[in-house]
Protein backbone atom coordinates (compact mmCIF):
# COMPACT_ATOMS: atom_id res chain seq x y z
CA UNK A 1 0.00 0.00 0.00
CA UNK A 2 1.84 2.96 -1.15
CA UNK A 3 0.62 6.86 -0.21
CA UNK A 4 -0.63 5.90 3.08
CA UNK A 5 -2.55 8.71 5.08
CA UNK A 6 -2.54 9.50 8.03
CA UNK A 7 -5.35 10.27 10.41
CA UNK A 8 -4.90 10.87 13.69
CA UNK A 9 -8.71 10.30 14.80
CA UNK A 10 -10.60 7.51 14.00
CA UNK A 11 -14.28 8.74 13.00
CA UNK A 12 -17.32 7.52 14.23
CA UNK A 13 -19.54 7.89 11.83
CA UNK A 14 -22.26 5.86 9.00
CA UNK A 15 -21.98 6.04 5.25
CA UNK A 16 -22.95 4.67 2.30
CA UNK A 17 -20.62 3.11 0.22
CA UNK A 18 -21.27 2.00 -3.81
CA UNK A 19 -20.04 -1.50 -5.06
CA UNK A 20 -16.79 -1.19 -5.77
CA UNK A 21 -15.60 1.61 -3.91
CA UNK A 22 -13.52 2.18 -0.70
CA UNK A 23 -11.50 4.38 1.76
CA UNK A 24 -7.57 4.25 0.42
CA UNK A 25 -5.16 2.69 2.59
CA UNK A 26 -4.44 4.89 5.69
CA UNK A 27 -3.90 4.62 9.66
CA UNK A 28 -5.34 6.11 12.85
CA UNK A 29 -3.90 7.07 16.27
CA UNK A 30 -7.25 5.02 17.56
CA UNK A 31 -8.78 2.05 17.32
CA UNK A 32 -11.54 1.36 15.19
CA UNK A 33 -14.42 -1.08 14.53
CA UNK A 34 -15.73 -1.38 11.20
CA UNK A 35 -19.67 -2.64 10.81
CA UNK A 36 -21.56 -3.79 8.04
CA UNK A 37 -24.81 -3.28 8.38
CA UNK A 38 -25.64 -4.28 4.58
CA UNK A 39 -23.28 -5.26 2.05
CA UNK A 40 -19.96 -7.26 2.98
CA UNK A 41 -16.85 -4.80 4.18
CA UNK A 42 -13.01 -5.71 3.09
CA UNK A 43 -10.48 -4.52 5.21
CA UNK A 44 -6.76 -5.06 3.47
CA UNK A 45 -3.86 -4.79 5.73
CA UNK A 46 -0.45 -5.94 5.60
CA UNK A 47 -0.57 -9.12 7.17
CA UNK A 48 -3.83 -10.62 4.95
CA UNK A 49 -7.28 -9.51 4.37
CA UNK A 50 -10.54 -9.78 6.88
CA UNK A 51 -14.30 -9.89 5.26
CA UNK A 52 -17.63 -9.01 7.30
CA UNK A 53 -20.99 -9.36 6.64
CA UNK A 54 -23.97 -8.73 9.03
CA UNK A 55 -23.20 -10.56 12.07
CA UNK A 56 -19.79 -10.33 12.27
CA UNK A 57 -17.70 -6.77 12.93
CA UNK A 58 -13.53 -6.15 11.84
CA UNK A 59 -11.33 -5.02 14.77
CA UNK A 60 -8.65 -2.39 13.44
CA UNK A 61 -6.00 -1.57 16.51
CA UNK A 62 -4.51 1.67 16.62
CA UNK A 63 -1.31 2.39 14.00
CA UNK A 64 -2.76 -0.57 11.54
CA UNK A 65 -2.56 0.72 7.91
CA UNK A 66 -5.71 -0.32 6.69
CA UNK A 67 -7.74 0.21 3.92
CA UNK A 68 -11.80 -0.61 3.03
CA UNK A 69 -13.59 -2.25 0.04
CA UNK A 70 -16.92 -2.34 -0.43
CA UNK A 71 -18.82 -5.04 -1.93
CA UNK A 72 -22.49 -4.66 -2.50
CA UNK A 73 -24.07 -1.81 -1.65
CA UNK A 74 -22.39 -1.23 1.38
CA UNK A 75 -24.12 0.63 4.97
CA UNK A 76 -20.63 0.65 6.58
CA UNK A 77 -20.61 2.08 10.53
CA UNK A 78 -17.49 3.05 11.80
CA UNK A 79 -16.71 3.38 15.74
CA UNK A 80 -13.36 4.84 16.53
CA UNK A 81 -11.67 4.32 20.33
CA UNK A 82 -9.37 5.98 21.68
CA UNK A 83 -6.06 4.25 22.04
CA UNK A 84 -5.82 4.04 25.38
CA UNK A 85 -9.17 2.26 25.54
CA UNK A 86 -8.83 -1.47 24.30
CA UNK A 87 -12.09 -3.11 25.48
CA UNK A 88 -11.12 -6.48 23.49
CA UNK A 89 -7.43 -6.73 24.25
CA UNK A 90 -6.59 -7.09 20.97
CA UNK A 91 -3.27 -5.70 19.41
CA UNK A 92 -3.54 -6.90 15.74
CA UNK A 93 -7.04 -6.88 13.35
CA UNK A 94 -9.87 -9.24 13.99
CA UNK A 95 -13.26 -10.32 13.55
CA UNK A 96 -15.74 -10.46 16.03
CA UNK A 97 -19.09 -12.14 16.42
CA UNK A 98 -21.86 -9.49 16.43
CA UNK A 99 -25.92 -10.64 17.92
CA UNK A 100 -28.64 -8.83 17.32
CA UNK A 101 -28.03 -6.50 20.84
CA UNK A 102 -24.58 -5.18 19.99
CA UNK A 103 -25.96 -4.57 16.04
CA UNK A 104 -28.60 -2.13 16.88
CA UNK A 105 -25.77 -0.57 19.65
CA UNK A 106 -23.20 0.00 17.08
CA UNK A 107 -26.27 1.59 14.10
CA UNK A 108 -27.72 3.84 16.53
CA UNK A 109 -23.97 4.96 18.25
CA UNK A 110 -22.98 5.64 14.43
CA UNK A 111 -25.95 7.54 13.65
CA UNK A 112 -25.60 10.51 15.82
CA UNK A 113 -21.67 10.84 16.24
CA UNK A 114 -21.74 14.55 16.74
CA UNK A 115 -24.14 14.07 20.14
CA UNK A 116 -23.56 15.09 23.75
CA UNK A 117 -25.45 13.96 26.13
CA UNK A 118 -25.73 11.57 29.10
CA UNK A 119 -27.92 9.18 26.70
CA UNK A 120 -25.21 8.69 24.47
CA UNK A 121 -22.44 7.65 26.98
CA UNK A 122 -25.15 5.21 28.27
CA UNK A 123 -24.97 3.94 24.97
CA UNK A 124 -21.45 3.85 25.21
CA UNK A 125 -21.26 2.66 27.78
CA UNK A 126 -23.38 -0.43 26.68
CA UNK A 127 -21.75 -1.23 23.63
CA UNK A 128 -18.44 -1.06 25.75
CA UNK A 129 -19.63 -4.00 27.31
CA UNK A 130 -20.89 -5.74 24.49
CA UNK A 131 -17.60 -5.75 22.73
CA UNK A 132 -15.75 -7.17 25.80
CA UNK A 133 -18.61 -10.14 25.74
CA UNK A 134 -17.99 -10.31 22.31
CA UNK A 135 -16.41 -13.92 20.66
CA UNK A 136 -13.22 -13.72 18.46
CA UNK A 137 -14.02 -15.35 14.95
CA UNK A 138 -10.73 -16.66 13.14
CA UNK A 139 -11.61 -15.81 9.53
CA UNK A 140 -8.60 -14.43 8.07
CA UNK A 141 -6.83 -14.55 5.30
CA UNK A 142 -2.83 -14.41 6.10
CA UNK A 143 -0.52 -13.06 3.62
CA UNK A 144 2.92 -15.20 3.66
CA UNK A 145 5.79 -13.46 3.89
CA UNK A 146 7.82 -16.38 2.12
CA UNK A 147 8.81 -16.59 -1.79
CA UNK A 148 7.41 -19.80 -2.10
CA UNK A 149 4.40 -19.45 -0.85
CA UNK A 150 3.82 -15.76 -2.15
CA UNK A 151 3.91 -17.67 -5.03
CA UNK A 152 1.61 -20.72 -4.59
CA UNK A 153 -1.05 -18.50 -2.98
CA UNK A 154 -1.26 -16.01 -5.80
CA UNK A 155 -2.28 -19.04 -8.40
CA UNK A 156 -5.16 -19.30 -5.73
CA UNK A 157 -6.12 -15.99 -5.11
CA UNK A 158 -6.63 -15.62 -9.05
CA UNK A 159 -8.62 -19.18 -9.11
CA UNK A 160 -9.91 -19.88 -5.86
CA UNK A 161 -11.52 -23.09 -7.49
CA UNK A 162 -7.85 -24.32 -8.76
CA UNK A 163 -8.78 -28.43 -7.33
CA UNK A 164 -4.52 -29.00 -7.66
CA UNK A 165 -2.84 -30.51 -4.50
CA UNK A 166 -0.14 -28.91 -2.31
CA UNK A 167 1.98 -31.69 -4.39
CA UNK A 168 1.18 -30.17 -7.78
CA UNK A 169 1.55 -26.46 -6.81
CA UNK A 170 5.16 -26.96 -5.96
CA UNK A 171 5.84 -28.98 -9.01
CA UNK A 172 5.37 -25.33 -10.04
CA UNK A 173 7.43 -23.22 -7.79
CA UNK A 174 9.87 -25.39 -7.68
CA UNK A 175 9.48 -27.05 -3.93
CA UNK A 176 8.11 -30.50 -2.45
CA UNK A 177 5.02 -30.69 -0.73
CA UNK A 178 6.19 -31.29 2.51
CA UNK A 179 8.20 -27.98 2.20
CA UNK A 180 5.16 -26.18 1.59
CA UNK A 181 3.40 -27.96 3.99
CA UNK A 182 5.90 -26.60 6.48
CA UNK A 183 5.75 -23.37 5.65
CA UNK A 184 2.24 -22.62 5.61
CA UNK A 185 2.20 -23.84 9.25
CA UNK A 186 5.12 -21.89 9.93
CA UNK A 187 4.31 -18.58 8.14
CA UNK A 188 0.67 -18.45 8.30
CA UNK A 189 -0.42 -20.30 11.21
CA UNK A 190 -2.84 -23.12 8.95
CA UNK A 191 -2.56 -25.82 6.91
CA UNK A 192 -2.81 -25.23 3.32
CA UNK A 193 -6.55 -27.08 3.62
CA UNK A 194 -7.43 -24.75 6.02
CA UNK A 195 -5.66 -21.32 4.48
CA UNK A 196 -7.72 -22.40 0.93
CA UNK A 197 -11.13 -23.16 2.82
CA UNK A 198 -10.67 -19.06 4.34
CA UNK A 199 -9.84 -17.91 0.69
CA UNK A 200 -12.75 -19.59 -0.84
CA UNK A 201 -15.02 -18.60 1.84
CA UNK A 202 -13.87 -15.13 1.77
CA UNK A 203 -14.31 -14.75 -2.22
CA UNK A 204 -17.50 -16.36 -1.45
CA UNK A 205 -18.80 -13.56 0.50
CA UNK A 206 -17.65 -11.03 -2.08
CA UNK A 207 -19.23 -13.03 -4.56
CA UNK A 208 -22.69 -13.18 -2.91
CA UNK A 209 -22.84 -9.39 -1.95
CA UNK A 210 -22.30 -8.55 -5.35
CA UNK A 211 -25.32 -10.41 -6.16
CA UNK A 212 -23.86 -14.00 -7.70
CA UNK A 213 -26.34 -16.70 -7.26
CA UNK A 214 -25.39 -19.57 -4.35
CA UNK A 215 -24.53 -22.70 -7.00
CA UNK A 216 -22.50 -20.29 -9.26
CA UNK A 217 -20.56 -18.97 -6.19
CA UNK A 218 -20.07 -22.27 -5.02
CA UNK A 219 -18.65 -23.71 -8.53
CA UNK A 220 -16.42 -20.57 -9.19
CA UNK A 221 -14.98 -21.04 -4.83
CA UNK A 222 -14.46 -24.61 -5.70
CA UNK A 223 -16.57 -26.84 -3.92
CA UNK A 224 -18.51 -29.83 -5.97
CA UNK A 225 -21.59 -28.87 -4.75
CA UNK A 226 -23.88 -26.18 -4.13
CA UNK A 227 -24.92 -28.09 -0.78
CA UNK A 228 -21.47 -29.10 0.25
CA UNK A 229 -21.00 -25.35 -0.05
CA UNK A 230 -23.94 -24.44 2.37
CA UNK A 231 -22.69 -26.70 4.53
CA UNK A 232 -19.37 -25.32 5.35
CA UNK A 233 -20.61 -21.89 4.75
CA UNK A 234 -23.31 -22.47 7.57
CA UNK A 235 -20.90 -24.14 9.95
CA UNK A 236 -18.05 -21.40 9.87
CA UNK A 237 -20.63 -18.40 9.79
CA UNK A 238 -24.16 -19.53 11.07
CA UNK A 239 -26.27 -18.97 8.93
CA UNK A 240 -26.99 -19.87 4.71
CA UNK A 241 -25.34 -17.93 1.77
CA UNK A 242 -28.70 -16.23 1.19
CA UNK A 243 -28.04 -14.25 4.27
CA UNK A 244 -24.05 -13.45 3.44
CA UNK A 245 -24.87 -10.03 2.52
CA UNK A 246 -26.14 -9.57 6.14
CA UNK A 247 -29.53 -7.67 6.71
CA UNK A 248 -30.84 -4.24 5.60
CA UNK A 249 -31.55 -1.30 7.52
CA UNK A 250 -34.66 1.36 7.13
CA UNK A 251 -33.20 4.69 6.89
CA UNK A 252 -29.92 6.07 4.89
CA UNK A 253 -27.26 7.03 6.87
CA UNK A 254 -24.92 9.17 5.61
CA UNK A 255 -21.47 10.72 5.89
Amino acid sequence: MSRIRHDPVAPTRAELLAPGTGIDAHRHDDHQIAYAARGVVAVTTDAGSWVASGNRALWIPAGTVHAHQAHGELELHLVGLPATENPLGLDRPGVLAVGPLLRELIIAYTRTPDEDSPERSRLRAVLLDQLRASPQQPLHVPTPDTPLLRAVCALLYADPADPRTLAEFGRVVGASDRTLSRLFRADLGLTFPQWRTQLRLHRALVLLAEGEPVTAVAHRCGWSSASAFIDVFRRTFGHTPGHASGPSVEGGTGR
